[in-house]
């Protein structure tokens, strides 16, 4: 036994006795009412109830109630394998620290709506991922102090909401550089929209790649989609059928990638000899793609651990060090990438 569980064992042995000799009883009377034993009469337990709840004594292994035991995350929609990924990295560190996560979408609520939620739930706070926050929303998160931390925001959150993301821009960047030492001089760009943080800040870390290379910006190869295969399919269609088509395509996001792919594939181009394509989150349908997709991996564990942690330290009153935390991505290198033909022909 530690020094510290001695203390604490200590302490309740103290308490105990108190309440016996406040309640007229013995101590094993007390030690019965804790254990839930029935040979205790109604009023003798009803008094030694009262007490110990209001000495604030918490039953061994029960989770104490002035602890609140959970978080409510909540995103745009469920659909998407980013989002999986995320909830999966919340639920693991909530689950850690033995906090509930309670899940649901602003599909049919909104954030105002959670925001009531969370304090009628007296939760420990809200996760909010890849949402707007509305000016109000932003107010009275600031005003009452209510405990919320943002993933990914859509738009730039005031300072006083903590937000955690990751290195967008040099992640970006870093991936159409590795396209360019391949060879390609053509590479068009399936990004997402210019409203999300995110994806203006990949579209930005593309453009000084090919910048930096001395290649010029044609936004006839570039298209803005939400991160979503549709649209991003719709998107590569017309990419690829432009008078002067890329060798390689940077999608902002798997499923987007996922979109390049079947355009490729309707155009009857082979991947990577025909089109590298090289995308941005890495989940796990990145490695299930044919051909797996070389990506840009955000760490999705490391993300809902740093949310939960802020949040936690968010409600128990005590303020990040820094209002916006940005975690490093990584280059993982697989099988839709390659050099162009006319290179590896050389």
């Amino acid at each position: 036994m530690t020094a510290q569980s001695k203390a604490h064992r200590e302490a309740q042995y103290g308490l105990l006795t108190s309440i016996a000799s406040e309640a007229g009883v013995s101590l094993s009377t007390v030690s019965k009412v804790v254990h839930r034993r029935h040979d205790v009469g109604a009023a003798t337990r009803a008094r030694v109830e009262e007490l110990l709840a209001q000495y604030g004594y918490v039953r061994p292994g029960e989770p104490d109630p002035a602890v609140p035991r959970q978080i409510i995350a909540v995103f745009r929609d469920l659909a998407g394998p980013y989002t999986l990924e995320v909830v999966r990295g919340i639920v693991d560190a909530a689950d850690e620290i033995g906090i509930d996560v309670v899940t649901g979408t602003t599909a049919h609520r909104s954030i105002s709506q959670w925001l009531e939620e969370c304090v009628a739930l007296g939760a420990a706070g809200l996760i909010i991922v890849i949402s707007m926050l509305a000016e109000e929303d932003q107010r009275r998160i600031v005003e009452q102090r209510l405990p919320v931390v943002l993933v990914d925001p859509l738009s730039a959150p005031t300072h006083d909401i903590p937000s955690i993301g990751v290195t967008n821009w040099s992640g970006a960047r870093e991936a159409v550089q590795h396209l360019i030492g391949l060879g390609h001089t053509r590479i068009g760009m399936v990004a997402g929209r210019s409203h999300s943080l995110a994806g203006a800040a990949r579209l930005h870390g593309y453009r000084a790649a090919i910048e930096e290379a001395g290649i010029a910006y044609d936004p006839a190869i570039v298209r803005s989609t939400d991160f979503d295969f549709e649209e991003a399919l719709l998107a590569s269609l017309r990419i690829l059928a432009s008078d002067d088509p890329p060798t390689a395509v940077f999608a902002a996001s798997d499923a987007q990638a996922l979109g390049v792919l079947e355009a490729a594939r309707q155009h009857g181009l082979s991947v990577p000899e025909d089109l590298a394509v090289m995308s941005f989150d890495d989940t796990h349908v990145a490695a299930m793609a044919c051909p797996p997709l070389s990506a840009v991996r955000q760490p999705f564990e490391e993300l809902g651990h740093e949310a939960t942690r802020v949040l936690v330290q968010l409600s128990e009153g005590r303020p990040p060090a820094s209002s916006r935390v940005e975690l490093a991505t990584q280059l993982v290198l697989r099988t839709s990438t390659s050099a162009p033909r006319e290179v590896a022909a050389e």
